[in-house]
């Protein structure tokens, strides 16, 4: 299977399955002289590792990473990288039924009609497991961008589950750590636990939006047309397990505004041009403008439920099909870590290509 590849200057390569005895990141073009360890990288891991409350996976796994290389004496050498994660709890059993069976809007059948074999013990490449591995190398990412950005935040958080909504009136960016579904909102906490409860015992699934805030980007990352910073931010977000749509900034609910309401005018500050909002979402025309760069994006339903879904078999036999094991009832919950990831990744990325030909450089005005 070819394309496990992300990034042109800050590039890594995932490898692993679901089921299999470990997983794992190759990074390469890390700059040298980067102070990492297991441990700074080991905390973005235990944000998205499952088992940790009621409302994901009831599997249990560690995910305690070790460096295999690409690090001496605590510093980065400027070499590859290798990340290896292990699978300590799996329990293959569970998927005898879908052995010779499709999960109703799973990639089971995808995988099939592609590549004529799949790992059908828990999805084997196609699982969200795999994203272990990004966490990791978004671990490496956030080390070298707490040296060469140190005043860059990247924030996720939960903007919606199901038919709930965040209230951004009461956002509190200090509650995001403080519960199970990063919600900016420590006063809606109980009504989603409630609600996602009540989808759990009926042996259901349900989606979610989540939101990245990328604050103190500087101006200038990301080149016109084919290297947008939009267009990469938007293909790692889409590359996540489940993601089914992304938005930059007002995203779709674009369509709906006049050019007068979507605007966002400028005025001059005394550090620089000033904007009196942000419905671009710090984007534009495929460069950052140094405001806060907003992404958004939807999760669909976990495909892995206990309800009776109709399906066909290997040999196009139809069937109900009920799915056992030990699945995410929003599996949207532990995508914020993972978006958190891959967006670190994006924006160092794009900050080494502009270093490259710009030299870091800026236009001037006023």
């Amino acid at each position: 299977m070819s394309f496990n590849t992300f990034g042109r200057v800050f590039r890594f390569t995932t490898w692993g399955e679901s089921h299999g005895p470990a997983l794992g990141a190759t990074v390469d073009g890390c700059p040298p002289g980067i102070e990492l360890d297991e441990a700074f990288i080991q905390q973005f891991l235990d944000r998205r590792k499952p088992g940790t409350s009621r409302f994901t996976t009831q599997r249990k796994e560690p995910d305690q990473v070790r460096i295999l290389s690409g690090v001496f004496e605590g510093r980065t050498t400027g070499t590859p990288i290798q990340l290896m994660i292990e699978n300590t709890d799996q329990r293959s059993k569970d998927y005898g039924d879908i052995a010779q069976a499709y999960r109703p809007g799973h990639a089971d059948i995808a995988y099939q009609l592609k590549y004529g074999i799949r790992d059908y013990r828990g999805g084997g490449r196609s699982s969200a497991r795999e994203t272990a591995a990004r966490v990791a190398a978004g671990g490496v990412a956030q080390a070298v961008l707490r040296d060469l950005l140190p005043d860059l935040q990247i924030i996720g958080y939960m903007v919606q589950m199901g038919t709930l909504h965040l209230d951004r009136s009461r956002f509190d960016a200090g509650q995001i750590g403080q519960n199970p579904f990063f919600l900016p909102d420590a006063a809606a906490v109980p009504e989603w636990e409630s609600y996602l409860d009540g989808i759990r015992k009926a042996q259901n699934s349900v989606g979610a939006a989540i939101e990245v805030l990328v604050r103190h980007c500087p101006p200038g990352l990301g080149a016109p047309i084919y290297a947008k910073l939009d267009t990469d931010l938007a293909a790692a977000m889409m590359s996540i397990n489940a993601v089914k749509g992304v938005e930059i900034g007002e995203g779709m609910g674009a369509a709906a505004l006049t050019g007068t309401e979507n605007a966002d005018e400028i005025r001059m500050g005394n550090d620089g041009p000033r904007f009196l909002s942000n419905h671009a979402g710090g984007i534009l025309g495929g460069i950052s403008t140094g405001q806060d760069i907003v992404v958004r994006f939807s999760v669909k339903p976990t495909s892995s439920i206990l309800t009776p879904r109709q399906t066909i078999n290997s040999k196009g036999d139809e069937i109900d099909l009920i799915t056992k094991g030990r699945h995410d009832p929003c599996v949207g919950i532990r995508a914020v870590p993972i978006a958190e990831a891959m967006a670190a990744c994006v924006i160092l990325d794009h900050l080494m290509l502009d270093r490259a030909q710009t030299g870091g450089n800026r236009g001037e005005i006023g």
